[in-house]
């Protein structure tokens, strides 16, 4: 066993006293050391039950015959961060989290590994460990937050977002909002909808690294605890079997994933951290991927924000299980940690909630509900979720509005200062510029609020995956690499085509020559850990990743 190199033979008998004082006993001395990381926290509502799913999981260890070991990791709320200078360390955070699980499995030296985790980068910071430092390892998403309810409807986190905007329009008044605000968060659990933090653990469970049926379980139900204590008992077989994270996360298991979210229609941040697993895990995947798979895979499940499904729908509707096995004819039949093939776990599907899981023959869309966009705005491309775009904005063309940060473009729509038909375009938000690409859900949402149906907005920065509207992200390269965002002048015509996937910046390639040589990127002040992120990150197609 791999701990042997910490607790065997005579060498190692200081090492096994410092054991000792944690009151492990001769037999569990023996038996394979099970590393858990968990991002418990009391400040992140997806967080704050974690602490009961991390003692059923070392219940199932200490059952499966491990001797379970529990450390910490960080965890940041992307909606508490929002909208402020708290969001640029939302995604540097990812990183954190990738580096301190490696820290702690390699100088521990664990047999294996259970990743307990929820929300937005922790997810996919806890994958990236696990395929880098590649020891048997299985991952344990928290569950999904009820939906709230106010006088008949159900809520989420957006419609509190998007009430900020019908507030400044007049649309409704401070005490209504005021009221939804207290009524849209029952309790624990990740955002109600298909955002990044669902997505991701949906991404999770379809390239294989959780148990079935995982993702969509909602945070209170009592099978969480049953698949914690299972995902506990599995890892210890795992190790056994000798079966590695880089034997599960393959190219075509990654594939698997991105038919899911073309299905359902996730979050654009998934992208990004798809990416960055396959960085990571060595796996050669480029933007073409996500355009390939979205030709042939439509959308079948009309998601929140995009649609009316709640992650508790998807559940009752069979969770990620009955997707497979709408999508069997178009999977690779790969095997999961759970000893299981993708074939086997479609095949034992029972129900599926045809109102909710459509067939690929009767989808909701005819396309995946993510798209790549390239051109000359975004040579290196741009994501947008299609499927949260009303068909009339699919061919738009319009006047750059354009703003050097968030804060400004912000202030203008709840100014009134933008017209319908407006491109809004805000850069040195992205990896580099930002630092850390922070989310725009604050004017996506402030303009939904307001009423606007024709305006679009380009940004070198992301969306929350509560984002919905014609939002394109991402583009790069971003203006602080010298990407052709950085050179668009107020008043540019910009043209998008999401049938062609297309982003284009209506300007001759010779007056884009000449911005680009009087171009001089703004300076910002940085310090501590944006300002090593800022020197190090890459560019968003290729994960944002540390260099």
């Amino acid at each position: 066993m791999r701990s042997d190199e910490a607790k065997s033979g005579y060498e190692r008998a200081a090492n096994r006293s410092l054991i000792r004082a944690l009151g492990i006993s001769d037999r569990e001395m023996e038996k394979p050391f099970i590393g858990i990381a968990n991002s418990w926290n009391s400040i992140v509502p997806g967080h704050t039950h974690l602490r009961m799913i991390g003692e059923r999981v070392r219940e199932g260890v200490a059952a499966g015959g491990g001797t379970p070991f529990e450390f910490n990791t960080i965890g940041i709320c992307d909606g508490i961060a929002m909208g402020h200078e708290g969001m640029t360390y939302s995604l540097p955070s990812r990183e954190n989290v990738a580096d301190a699980v490696e820290l702690m499995i390699q100088a521990h030296r664990f047999d294996g590994l259970v990743c307990i985790c929820t929300c937005d980068k922790i997810v996919p910071g806890m994958l990236m460990a696990a395929v880098r430092c590649n020891i048997p390892a299985i991952v344990i998403t928290g569950g999904n937050m009820l939906p709230g309810y106010h006088h008949g409807c159900e809520l989420s986190l957006t419609d509190i977002f998007e009430g900020v905007g019908k507030v400044a329009a007049g649309k409704m008044s401070d005490e209504e909002l005021t009221e939804l605000e207290k009524a849209a968060m029952p309790g624990c659990g990740s955002c109600q909808g298909l955002y990044t933090a669902n997505t991701m653990a949906c991404m999770t469970e379809a390239m294989g690294m959780s148990l079935p049926g995982c993702a969509a379980v909602p945070a209170v139900d009592a099978e969480k605890m049953r698949l914690a204590y299972e995902t506990g008992e599995r890892v210890v077989d795992l190790v056994r079997e000798n079966i590695l994270p880089r034997n599960i996360v393959t190219a075509e298991s990654m594939r698997n994933a991105i038919r899911v979210d073309m299905a359902l229609g996730g979050s654009t941040n998934t992208v990004l951290h798809l990416m960055a697993v396959a960085e990571e895990a060595d796996i050669p995947f480029g933007l073409d991927e996500f355009t390939a798979i979205g030709e042939q895979v439509p959308h079948i499940c009309s998601m929140q924000p995009g649609g009316p499904h709640s992650m508790q729908t998807l559940h009752r509707a069979g969770g990620i299980p009955a997707v497979f096995n709408r999508l069997l004819p178009l999977l690779s039949n790969v095997r999961t940690v759970s000893g299981k093939t993708v074939g086997e776990i479609a095949g034992s599907v029972r129900y599926i909630d045809e109102n909710v899981i459509k067939t690929i023959e009767t989808p909701v869309h005819e396309a995946g509900g993510l798209r790549i966009l390239k051109g000359t705005l975004a040579p290196d491309g741009a994501v947008i979720k299609c499927s949260a775009v009303n068909d009339d904005m699919w061919v738009h063309s319009g006047p750059a509005r354009v703003f050097g940060n968030e804060k400004e473009s912000m202030d203008a729509i709840l100014g009134r200062k933008i017209n319908e038909g407006d491109v809004l375009v805000i850069r040195n938000e992205g990896p580099i510029g930002g630092p850390g690409m922070p989310e725009m859900l604050s004017p996506t949402s402030a303009l939904m609020g307001m009423g606007y149906t024709k305006v679009a907005l380009v940004t070198d920065g992301r969306f929350s995956g509560g984002t919905r509207g014609p939002c394109i992200g991402h583009v790069a390269p971003e203006a602080m690499a010298g990407g052709p965002i950085g050179l668009v002048k107020e008043g540019d015509i910009i043209e998008i085509n999401l049938h062609e996937r297309r982003l284009d910046l209506a300007v001759s390639p010779e007056e884009i020559e000449k911005r680009r040589q009087a171009y001089v990127p703004p300076k910002r002040e940085l310090r501590g850990v944006l300002e090593r992120y800022a020197k190090m990150v890459g560019q968003a197609n290729r994960g944002a990743v540390l260099k």
